[in-house]
Protein backbone atom coordinates (compact mmCIF):
# COMPACT_ATOMS: atom_id res chain seq x y z
CA UNK A 1 0.00 0.00 0.00
CA UNK A 2 1.75 2.57 -1.31
CA UNK A 3 1.31 6.37 -0.80
CA UNK A 4 2.07 9.84 -2.89
CA UNK A 5 4.96 11.12 -3.06
CA UNK A 6 6.16 13.89 -0.54
CA UNK A 7 8.94 17.02 -0.96
CA UNK A 8 12.00 15.42 0.21
CA UNK A 9 13.19 17.14 3.64
CA UNK A 10 16.38 16.93 4.69
CA UNK A 11 15.93 14.00 7.48
CA UNK A 12 17.85 11.22 6.97
CA UNK A 13 15.22 8.61 8.12
CA UNK A 14 12.18 9.47 6.63
CA UNK A 15 11.71 8.29 2.85
CA UNK A 16 9.19 10.70 1.64
CA UNK A 17 6.26 10.04 -0.40
CA UNK A 18 5.61 12.23 -3.02
CA UNK A 19 2.14 13.75 -2.38
CA UNK A 20 2.25 14.53 1.24
CA UNK A 21 2.34 18.15 2.75
CA UNK A 22 4.84 20.05 3.65
CA UNK A 23 5.92 21.40 7.13
CA UNK A 24 3.75 23.33 9.42
CA UNK A 25 4.21 27.40 9.18
CA UNK A 26 6.14 29.52 11.54
CA UNK A 27 3.47 30.40 13.26
CA UNK A 28 2.98 26.26 14.63
CA UNK A 29 6.22 25.95 15.23
CA UNK A 30 6.55 29.14 17.66
CA UNK A 31 3.34 27.49 19.00
CA UNK A 32 4.61 24.49 19.33
CA UNK A 33 7.64 25.88 21.30
CA UNK A 34 4.87 26.95 23.80
CA UNK A 35 3.13 23.93 24.29
CA UNK A 36 6.34 22.28 24.93
CA UNK A 37 6.19 22.76 28.81
CA UNK A 38 2.54 21.95 29.24
CA UNK A 39 2.90 18.75 27.74
CA UNK A 40 5.77 18.43 30.28
CA UNK A 41 3.21 19.26 33.07
CA UNK A 42 1.68 16.19 32.23
CA UNK A 43 4.97 14.21 34.01
CA UNK A 44 6.71 11.18 32.75
CA UNK A 45 4.09 8.48 33.66
CA UNK A 46 2.06 7.46 30.75
CA UNK A 47 -1.12 6.70 32.23
CA UNK A 48 -2.50 10.08 34.38
CA UNK A 49 -3.42 10.26 38.14
CA UNK A 50 -6.98 9.12 37.62
CA UNK A 51 -5.49 6.12 35.67
CA UNK A 52 -6.54 6.96 32.02
CA UNK A 53 -4.15 5.60 29.39
CA UNK A 54 -2.49 8.47 27.64
CA UNK A 55 -0.82 8.24 24.27
CA UNK A 56 2.11 11.04 23.42
CA UNK A 57 2.95 10.75 20.20
CA UNK A 58 5.31 13.17 18.66
CA UNK A 59 5.14 12.74 15.01
CA UNK A 60 7.06 14.20 11.90
CA UNK A 61 3.99 13.80 9.61
CA UNK A 62 1.70 15.92 11.69
CA UNK A 63 -0.88 16.48 9.43
CA UNK A 64 -1.36 19.82 7.62
CA UNK A 65 -4.83 18.44 6.42
CA UNK A 66 -7.38 16.53 8.44
CA UNK A 67 -9.65 16.16 5.50
CA UNK A 68 -8.43 12.28 4.16
CA UNK A 69 -9.49 12.97 0.46
CA UNK A 70 -6.58 16.09 0.68
CA UNK A 71 -4.61 15.04 3.19
CA UNK A 72 -4.62 11.10 3.59
CA UNK A 73 -2.53 9.23 0.93
CA UNK A 74 0.58 10.09 2.10
CA UNK A 75 2.52 9.47 5.33
CA UNK A 76 0.05 11.06 7.12
CA UNK A 77 -2.57 9.20 6.85
CA UNK A 78 -1.11 7.37 10.02
CA UNK A 79 -1.63 10.09 11.94
CA UNK A 80 -5.41 10.82 10.36
CA UNK A 81 -6.30 6.53 10.84
CA UNK A 82 -6.68 8.02 15.02
CA UNK A 83 -9.97 9.38 13.64
CA UNK A 84 -10.86 7.49 10.69
CA UNK A 85 -11.77 4.14 9.76
CA UNK A 86 -11.87 2.27 6.31
CA UNK A 87 -13.85 0.04 4.45
CA UNK A 88 -10.68 -2.61 4.84
CA UNK A 89 -7.10 -2.51 6.61
CA UNK A 90 -4.40 -4.77 6.06
CA UNK A 91 -2.72 -7.59 8.68
CA UNK A 92 0.78 -8.49 9.66
CA UNK A 93 0.68 -10.45 6.39
CA UNK A 94 -0.70 -7.04 4.11
CA UNK A 95 -3.65 -9.03 3.80
CA UNK A 96 -7.19 -7.15 3.57
CA UNK A 97 -9.43 -7.28 6.82
CA UNK A 98 -12.52 -6.66 7.43
CA UNK A 99 -12.85 -2.89 9.32
CA UNK A 100 -16.11 -0.80 8.91
CA UNK A 101 -17.34 -3.85 5.87
CA UNK A 102 -17.48 -7.09 7.67
CA UNK A 103 -17.21 -9.04 4.77
CA UNK A 104 -17.61 -8.48 0.51
CA UNK A 105 -17.91 -10.27 -2.40
CA UNK A 106 -17.72 -10.24 -6.21
CA UNK A 107 -19.38 -11.38 -8.95
CA UNK A 108 -18.52 -13.96 -10.78
CA UNK A 109 -17.12 -11.67 -13.53
CA UNK A 110 -15.04 -10.10 -11.42
CA UNK A 111 -16.36 -6.16 -12.25
CA UNK A 112 -18.50 -5.89 -9.57
CA UNK A 113 -17.91 -5.77 -5.71
CA UNK A 114 -20.41 -5.59 -2.69
CA UNK A 115 -18.55 -4.34 0.81
CA UNK A 116 -21.41 -5.77 3.93
CA UNK A 117 -21.22 -2.77 6.82
CA UNK A 118 -21.40 -3.94 10.11
CA UNK A 119 -24.46 -2.45 11.57
CA UNK A 120 -24.74 -0.18 14.04
CA UNK A 121 -22.07 1.86 13.51
CA UNK A 122 -22.48 5.83 13.85
CA UNK A 123 -19.55 8.85 12.77
CA UNK A 124 -18.77 10.86 16.11
CA UNK A 125 -21.24 13.50 14.88
CA UNK A 126 -23.86 10.78 15.12
CA UNK A 127 -24.81 10.17 11.74
CA UNK A 128 -24.92 6.63 10.69
CA UNK A 129 -21.97 4.94 8.85
CA UNK A 130 -24.09 2.65 5.64
CA UNK A 131 -23.18 2.72 2.34
CA UNK A 132 -24.51 6.25 1.65
CA UNK A 133 -21.66 7.23 3.35
CA UNK A 134 -19.41 5.02 1.69
CA UNK A 135 -20.89 6.45 -1.90
CA UNK A 136 -20.60 9.96 -0.48
CA UNK A 137 -16.78 9.19 0.56
CA UNK A 138 -15.45 7.24 -3.22
CA UNK A 139 -17.64 10.08 -5.12
CA UNK A 140 -16.04 12.89 -2.92
CA UNK A 141 -12.13 11.31 -3.44
CA UNK A 142 -13.21 11.33 -7.13
CA UNK A 143 -14.28 14.81 -7.93
CA UNK A 144 -13.37 17.07 -5.20
CA UNK A 145 -10.86 19.96 -7.14
CA UNK A 146 -7.96 19.26 -4.53
CA UNK A 147 -8.13 15.65 -3.86
CA UNK A 148 -5.19 13.32 -3.91
CA UNK A 149 -6.98 9.99 -4.25
CA UNK A 150 -8.83 10.10 -7.66
CA UNK A 151 -5.83 9.08 -9.58
CA UNK A 152 -5.81 5.69 -7.58
CA UNK A 153 -10.12 5.32 -8.07
CA UNK A 154 -10.15 5.00 -11.76
CA UNK A 155 -11.36 1.45 -11.65
CA UNK A 156 -14.62 2.37 -10.03
CA UNK A 157 -17.05 3.60 -12.32
CA UNK A 158 -20.21 3.70 -9.74
CA UNK A 159 -21.23 2.91 -6.39
CA UNK A 160 -25.10 2.20 -5.45
CA UNK A 161 -26.33 2.13 -1.63
CA UNK A 162 -28.34 -0.07 -0.69
CA UNK A 163 -28.94 0.32 3.31
CA UNK A 164 -25.79 -0.99 4.62
CA UNK A 165 -24.74 -2.81 1.15
CA UNK A 166 -22.30 -0.72 -0.61
CA UNK A 167 -22.21 -1.94 -4.59
CA UNK A 168 -19.51 -0.72 -6.86
CA UNK A 169 -19.54 -1.49 -10.06
CA UNK A 170 -15.89 -1.36 -11.89
CA UNK A 171 -14.62 -0.16 -15.25
CA UNK A 172 -12.78 -2.92 -15.76
CA UNK A 173 -12.21 -6.49 -13.84
CA UNK A 174 -10.31 -5.49 -10.72
CA UNK A 175 -9.56 -7.74 -7.69
CA UNK A 176 -7.68 -5.21 -6.07
CA UNK A 177 -9.97 -3.22 -4.66
CA UNK A 178 -10.37 -4.84 -1.12
CA UNK A 179 -6.53 -5.01 -1.19
CA UNK A 180 -6.83 -0.58 -2.29
CA UNK A 181 -9.75 0.57 -0.45
CA UNK A 182 -8.08 -0.03 2.98
CA UNK A 183 -7.19 2.81 5.55
CA UNK A 184 -4.53 4.84 3.13
CA UNK A 185 -6.47 5.11 0.12
CA UNK A 186 -10.55 5.79 1.07
CA UNK A 187 -11.11 6.70 4.87
CA UNK A 188 -14.71 7.44 5.78
CA UNK A 189 -15.79 10.76 6.51
CA UNK A 190 -19.49 11.95 7.92
CA UNK A 191 -20.96 13.27 4.98
CA UNK A 192 -22.63 15.92 6.70
CA UNK A 193 -18.89 17.17 7.78
CA UNK A 194 -17.80 16.19 4.55
CA UNK A 195 -20.02 19.07 2.86
CA UNK A 196 -18.00 21.79 4.57
CA UNK A 197 -14.61 20.04 3.47
CA UNK A 198 -13.19 23.46 4.75
CA UNK A 199 -14.22 22.75 8.04
CA UNK A 200 -13.70 19.26 8.04
CA UNK A 201 -10.22 20.26 6.90
CA UNK A 202 -9.52 21.01 10.82
CA UNK A 203 -12.15 19.71 12.11
CA UNK A 204 -12.46 15.91 11.54
CA UNK A 205 -15.44 13.83 11.95
CA UNK A 206 -15.09 9.96 11.22
CA UNK A 207 -15.93 6.90 12.93
CA UNK A 208 -12.18 5.21 13.89
CA UNK A 209 -10.40 4.68 17.06
CA UNK A 210 -10.66 8.05 18.58
CA UNK A 211 -12.40 11.72 18.27
CA UNK A 212 -10.55 15.02 18.16
CA UNK A 213 -11.38 17.40 20.87
CA UNK A 214 -8.84 20.16 20.06
CA UNK A 215 -6.87 20.57 17.42
CA UNK A 216 -3.79 23.79 17.37
CA UNK A 217 -2.99 23.76 13.66
CA UNK A 218 -0.19 22.61 12.77
CA UNK A 219 0.94 21.65 16.34
CA UNK A 220 -1.07 19.76 18.36
CA UNK A 221 -4.51 17.87 18.51
CA UNK A 222 -5.64 16.46 21.28
CA UNK A 223 -8.23 13.16 21.13
CA UNK A 224 -10.33 10.63 23.38
CA UNK A 225 -11.39 7.15 22.94
CA UNK A 226 -14.22 6.76 20.40
CA UNK A 227 -16.95 4.58 22.67
CA UNK A 228 -18.77 4.06 19.14
CA UNK A 229 -16.15 2.21 17.46
CA UNK A 230 -16.76 -0.95 16.07
CA UNK A 231 -13.57 -2.59 17.75
CA UNK A 232 -13.82 -0.45 21.18
CA UNK A 233 -13.19 -3.10 23.31
CA UNK A 234 -9.40 -3.86 22.16
CA UNK A 235 -8.81 0.22 21.97
CA UNK A 236 -6.81 0.31 25.54
CA UNK A 237 -5.80 3.71 25.14
CA UNK A 238 -7.85 6.45 26.81
CA UNK A 239 -6.12 10.14 25.32
CA UNK A 240 -4.16 11.10 23.03
CA UNK A 241 -1.70 13.71 22.62
CA UNK A 242 -0.37 14.50 19.13
CA UNK A 243 2.25 16.90 18.60
CA UNK A 244 4.16 17.99 15.60
CA UNK A 245 7.79 17.05 15.65
CA UNK A 246 10.34 19.59 17.37
CA UNK A 247 13.65 19.60 16.81
CA UNK A 248 15.21 16.22 16.13
CA UNK A 249 18.23 16.61 18.94
CA UNK A 250 15.19 17.18 21.53
CA UNK A 251 13.17 14.32 20.67
CA UNK A 252 15.17 11.21 22.58
CA UNK A 253 15.61 13.57 26.13
CA UNK A 254 11.77 14.38 25.63
CA UNK A 255 11.05 10.83 25.48
CA UNK A 256 13.32 10.12 28.82
CA UNK A 257 11.51 13.16 30.38
CA UNK A 258 8.00 11.75 29.71
CA UNK A 259 7.35 14.78 27.99
CA UNK A 260 6.62 12.38 24.76
CA UNK A 261 6.09 8.48 24.89
CA UNK A 262 5.98 7.78 21.47
CA UNK A 263 8.06 9.37 18.67
CA UNK A 264 9.52 9.11 15.21
CA UNK A 265 13.20 9.08 14.87
CA UNK A 266 15.51 9.20 12.60
CA UNK A 267 18.26 6.35 11.77
CA UNK A 268 21.21 8.26 13.59
CA UNK A 269 19.00 8.46 16.78
CA UNK A 270 18.13 4.83 17.10
CA UNK A 271 21.13 3.95 19.22
CA UNK A 272 20.98 7.04 21.62
CA UNK A 273 17.30 5.67 21.96
CA UNK A 274 18.35 2.30 23.24
CA UNK A 275 21.05 3.55 25.54
CA UNK A 276 18.18 5.79 26.88
CA UNK A 277 16.27 2.74 27.64
CA UNK A 278 13.58 3.17 25.40
CA UNK A 279 11.97 0.70 23.30
CA UNK A 280 12.85 0.97 19.08
CA UNK A 281 9.77 -0.52 17.18
CA UNK A 282 11.13 -1.16 13.51
CA UNK A 283 8.14 -0.45 11.52
CA UNK A 284 8.13 -2.58 8.13
CA UNK A 285 6.80 -0.73 4.97
CA UNK A 286 7.55 -0.54 1.13
CA UNK A 287 9.47 2.62 1.57
CA UNK A 288 11.59 2.77 -1.57
CA UNK A 289 13.87 5.99 -2.35
CA UNK A 290 14.62 6.59 -6.07
CA UNK A 291 16.47 8.73 -8.82
CA UNK A 292 13.44 9.85 -11.44
CA UNK A 293 14.55 10.81 -14.91
CA UNK A 294 12.39 12.26 -17.90
CA UNK A 295 12.71 10.67 -20.87
CA UNK A 296 11.10 13.26 -22.53
CA UNK A 297 13.87 15.74 -21.90
CA UNK A 298 17.45 15.53 -23.63
CA UNK A 299 19.73 14.14 -22.49
CA UNK A 300 17.67 11.39 -21.37
CA UNK A 301 16.05 10.70 -24.53
CA UNK A 302 19.03 8.74 -25.32
CA UNK A 303 18.71 5.00 -23.92
CA UNK A 304 22.56 4.98 -23.50
CA UNK A 305 22.59 7.80 -21.08
CA UNK A 306 19.98 6.44 -19.57
CA UNK A 307 21.85 3.26 -18.70
CA UNK A 308 25.01 5.24 -17.88
CA UNK A 309 23.11 6.54 -14.98
CA UNK A 310 22.13 3.27 -14.08
CA UNK A 311 25.37 1.95 -13.72
CA UNK A 312 26.63 4.65 -12.26
CA UNK A 313 24.88 4.52 -8.86
CA UNK A 314 26.36 2.67 -5.69
CA UNK A 315 23.67 1.80 -4.10
CA UNK A 316 25.15 0.61 -0.91
CA UNK A 317 26.64 4.18 -0.22
CA UNK A 318 23.07 5.41 0.01
CA UNK A 319 22.30 2.69 2.65
CA UNK A 320 26.05 2.97 4.66
CA UNK A 321 25.65 6.47 4.54
CA UNK A 322 21.78 7.16 5.18
CA UNK A 323 20.51 4.26 7.01
CA UNK A 324 23.00 4.05 10.10
CA UNK A 325 22.62 0.28 9.19
CA UNK A 326 18.59 0.12 9.15
CA UNK A 327 18.31 0.42 5.38
CA UNK A 328 19.16 -2.13 2.34
CA UNK A 329 19.93 -1.59 -1.38
CA UNK A 330 17.03 -1.82 -3.61
CA UNK A 331 16.44 -1.91 -7.15
CA UNK A 332 12.22 -1.72 -7.13
CA UNK A 333 9.39 -0.58 -5.15
CA UNK A 334 8.77 -3.72 -2.94
CA UNK A 335 10.92 -5.41 -0.20
CA UNK A 336 12.48 -8.65 -0.69
CA UNK A 337 10.12 -11.42 0.74
CA UNK A 338 7.29 -9.37 -0.48
CA UNK A 339 4.53 -11.54 -2.90
CA UNK A 340 5.53 -8.63 -5.71
CA UNK A 341 9.12 -8.21 -5.28
CA UNK A 342 10.75 -9.84 -8.49
CA UNK A 343 13.69 -11.87 -7.69
CA UNK A 344 14.49 -12.33 -12.06
CA UNK A 345 14.67 -8.51 -11.72
CA UNK A 346 17.37 -8.18 -8.69
CA UNK A 347 20.76 -6.06 -9.89
CA UNK A 348 20.14 -5.92 -13.46
CA UNK A 349 22.09 -2.88 -13.13
CA UNK A 350 24.89 -3.37 -11.45
CA UNK A 351 26.96 -0.77 -10.06
CA UNK A 352 30.10 -0.71 -13.05
CA UNK A 353 31.36 3.41 -13.60
CA UNK A 354 33.74 2.03 -16.23
CA UNK A 355 30.61 0.49 -18.78
CA UNK A 356 29.21 4.13 -17.38
CA UNK A 357 31.67 6.23 -19.07
CA UNK A 358 31.92 3.71 -22.11
CA UNK A 359 27.73 4.20 -22.63
CA UNK A 360 28.29 7.86 -22.12
CA UNK A 361 31.42 8.53 -24.84
CA UNK A 362 29.19 6.09 -27.23
CA UNK A 363 26.26 8.42 -27.18
CA UNK A 364 28.48 10.95 -27.92
CA UNK A 365 28.96 13.09 -25.10
CA UNK A 366 32.68 13.76 -24.00
CA UNK A 367 33.58 14.11 -20.27
CA UNK A 368 31.54 17.14 -18.20
CA UNK A 369 29.29 17.93 -21.47
CA UNK A 370 26.45 16.81 -19.40
CA UNK A 371 24.74 19.66 -17.34
CA UNK A 372 22.10 18.73 -14.66
CA UNK A 373 20.26 20.73 -12.59
CA UNK A 374 18.88 18.68 -9.33
CA UNK A 375 15.95 20.35 -7.27
CA UNK A 376 15.49 20.18 -3.98
CA UNK A 377 13.14 21.79 -1.48
CA UNK A 378 15.84 21.69 1.02
CA UNK A 379 19.63 20.21 2.17
CA UNK A 380 19.59 16.66 1.64
CA UNK A 381 22.78 14.34 1.81
CA UNK A 382 21.02 12.14 -0.94
CA UNK A 383 21.82 14.35 -3.63
CA UNK A 384 25.07 14.49 -2.47
CA UNK A 385 25.11 11.23 -2.78
CA UNK A 386 24.19 11.48 -6.29
CA UNK A 387 25.76 14.53 -7.24
CA UNK A 388 28.83 12.54 -6.00
CA UNK A 389 28.70 9.35 -8.04
CA UNK A 390 27.17 11.05 -11.18
CA UNK A 391 30.64 13.27 -11.05
CA UNK A 392 32.58 10.32 -11.27
CA UNK A 393 31.86 9.60 -14.39
CA UNK A 394 31.39 12.75 -15.99
CA UNK A 395 28.07 14.09 -15.27
CA UNK A 396 27.83 17.76 -13.95
CA UNK A 397 25.36 17.77 -11.08
CA UNK A 398 24.13 21.54 -9.81
CA UNK A 399 22.20 21.35 -6.61
CA UNK A 400 19.07 24.17 -6.38
CA UNK A 401 16.97 24.61 -3.33
CA UNK A 402 13.22 25.37 -4.09
CA UNK A 403 10.72 25.29 -1.34
CA UNK A 404 8.34 24.84 -4.09
CA UNK A 405 9.78 21.55 -5.69
CA UNK A 406 6.45 19.83 -5.56
CA UNK A 407 4.78 22.19 -8.11
CA UNK A 408 7.18 21.70 -10.97
CA UNK A 409 7.74 18.34 -10.08
CA UNK A 410 4.08 17.82 -10.42
CA UNK A 411 3.72 19.92 -13.78
CA UNK A 412 6.03 17.22 -14.96
CA UNK A 413 8.89 19.66 -16.35
CA UNK A 414 11.84 18.98 -14.16
CA UNK A 415 14.81 16.45 -16.28
CA UNK A 416 15.96 14.91 -13.45
CA UNK A 417 14.68 14.71 -9.67
CA UNK A 418 14.79 12.48 -6.51
CA UNK A 419 11.94 11.42 -4.42
CA UNK A 420 10.42 8.45 -2.23
CA UNK A 421 7.63 6.29 -1.69
CA UNK A 422 6.00 4.71 1.19
CA UNK A 423 3.77 2.29 -0.91
CA UNK A 424 0.47 1.67 -1.23
CA UNK A 425 -1.64 -1.41 0.53
CA UNK A 426 -2.35 -2.22 -3.21
CA UNK A 427 0.83 -3.30 -5.20
CA UNK A 428 -1.35 -3.08 -8.48
CA UNK A 429 -1.36 0.69 -7.69
CA UNK A 430 1.66 1.08 -6.18
CA UNK A 431 3.44 -0.21 -9.81
CA UNK A 432 0.86 2.13 -11.66
CA UNK A 433 2.03 5.30 -9.77
CA UNK A 434 5.70 4.38 -10.88
CA UNK A 435 5.16 3.07 -14.30
CA UNK A 436 2.32 3.85 -15.49
CA UNK A 437 1.34 6.60 -18.12
CA UNK A 438 -0.68 8.89 -15.71
CA UNK A 439 1.30 7.61 -12.33
CA UNK A 440 2.44 10.38 -10.46
CA UNK A 441 5.33 9.04 -9.50
CA UNK A 442 6.61 8.89 -13.30
CA UNK A 443 8.02 11.71 -14.41
CA UNK A 444 7.81 10.70 -17.94
CA UNK A 445 4.61 10.42 -18.41
CA UNK A 446 2.81 9.54 -20.59
CA UNK A 447 5.77 7.45 -21.50
CA UNK A 448 5.12 3.73 -20.03
CA UNK A 449 7.44 0.26 -20.91
CA UNK A 450 6.26 -1.65 -23.07
CA UNK A 451 4.20 -4.23 -22.05
CA UNK A 452 3.26 -2.69 -18.99
CA UNK A 453 -0.51 -1.90 -19.49
CA UNK A 454 -1.26 -5.95 -20.41
CA UNK A 455 0.87 -7.18 -17.64
CA UNK A 456 -1.20 -5.08 -15.21
CA UNK A 457 -4.25 -5.94 -16.72
CA UNK A 458 -3.35 -9.35 -15.76
CA UNK A 459 -3.22 -8.77 -12.65
CA UNK A 460 -5.90 -7.04 -11.89
CA UNK A 461 -7.96 -10.33 -13.48
CA UNK A 462 -6.51 -12.55 -11.23
CA UNK A 463 -8.01 -13.04 -7.91
CA UNK A 464 -5.71 -12.57 -4.60
CA UNK A 465 -6.42 -16.54 -3.77
CA UNK A 466 -5.50 -18.05 -7.24
CA UNK A 467 -2.34 -20.30 -6.94
CA UNK A 468 -0.95 -17.93 -10.53
CA UNK A 469 -1.22 -14.88 -8.44
CA UNK A 470 2.00 -14.61 -7.30
CA UNK A 471 3.72 -15.03 -10.54
CA UNK A 472 1.55 -12.76 -12.43
CA UNK A 473 2.22 -10.22 -9.99
CA UNK A 474 5.91 -10.37 -10.17
CA UNK A 475 5.55 -10.48 -14.22
CA UNK A 476 3.74 -7.15 -13.86
CA UNK A 477 6.86 -5.90 -11.72
CA UNK A 478 9.52 -7.11 -14.35
CA UNK A 479 7.61 -5.64 -16.89
CA UNK A 480 7.65 -2.22 -14.84
CA UNK A 481 11.16 -2.07 -14.38
CA UNK A 482 11.90 -1.92 -17.63
CA UNK A 483 10.76 1.92 -17.25
CA UNK A 484 13.72 3.97 -18.48
CA UNK A 485 12.34 6.51 -16.09
CA UNK A 486 13.36 5.54 -12.66
CA UNK A 487 16.36 4.43 -11.14
CA UNK A 488 15.51 2.45 -7.35
CA UNK A 489 18.49 3.40 -4.96
CA UNK A 490 17.58 2.09 -1.08
CA UNK A 491 14.79 1.45 1.40
CA UNK A 492 14.72 1.49 5.06
CA UNK A 493 11.85 1.02 7.60
CA UNK A 494 9.96 3.41 9.61
CA UNK A 495 11.73 3.60 13.01
CA UNK A 496 9.73 4.29 16.02
CA UNK A 497 11.49 5.20 19.82
CA UNK A 498 8.86 4.70 22.54
CA UNK A 499 8.69 4.22 26.22
CA UNK A 500 8.45 0.72 27.37
CA UNK A 501 5.45 1.56 29.17
CA UNK A 502 3.92 1.09 25.63
CA UNK A 503 3.35 -2.27 24.86
CA UNK A 504 4.00 -3.88 21.09
CA UNK A 505 2.53 -3.15 18.58
CA UNK A 506 1.07 -4.76 15.24
CA UNK A 507 3.55 -5.03 12.64
CA UNK A 508 0.98 -4.16 9.86
CA UNK A 509 3.30 -3.16 7.12
CA UNK A 510 3.52 0.75 6.71
CA UNK A 511 0.49 1.29 9.01
CA UNK A 512 0.51 1.88 13.18
CA UNK A 513 -2.26 0.12 14.27
CA UNK A 514 -3.46 0.38 17.89
CA UNK A 515 -5.37 -2.71 18.43
CA UNK A 516 -4.49 -4.42 21.85
CA UNK A 517 -2.14 -1.86 22.64
CA UNK A 518 -1.81 -0.89 26.12
CA UNK A 519 -0.37 1.69 28.31
CA UNK A 520 1.12 1.11 31.56
CA UNK A 521 -1.06 -0.78 33.77
CA UNK A 522 -4.03 0.36 31.56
Amino acid sequence: MFGRLTPRRPRLNLPSSRRGRLRAAALGTALATVLVPALSACGGESASASGNATLKWTSSYFPTHWDPVVGGSGAQFRELALVYASLTRTDESGKAVPDLAKSWEYNAKGDRITFHLRPGLKFSDGEPVDAAAVKAAIERAKNQKNSALFGDLTSIKSVTAQGLDAIIQLSQVDYQIPQLLGERVLQITSPKAAKFPEKLDQNPVGAGPFVVTQIVPGTKAVLKKNPDYWDAENIHIDNVELTSAPDASTVVSGLQTGVYNFADIRPSQADAAKKAGLDVFVQPGFNASNISLNINKAPFDDDKVVDAVRHAINRQEFVDKLTFGYGEVTDQPFPKGYVAYDPESADAYAYDPAQSKKLLTEAGYKSGEIKLNLVIPAEDPQAEIVQSQLAKVGITVTIKIDKNWSTPFFAKDLTFSLYGTTGRDSAVQTLTAHFGPNGPLNLSSPYEPAGFEAAVAKVRQTPLDSPDYTKVLQAATRAGLRSKALVFTYSQPNLIAKSKSISGLPKNPAHIDWTGVTIGGS
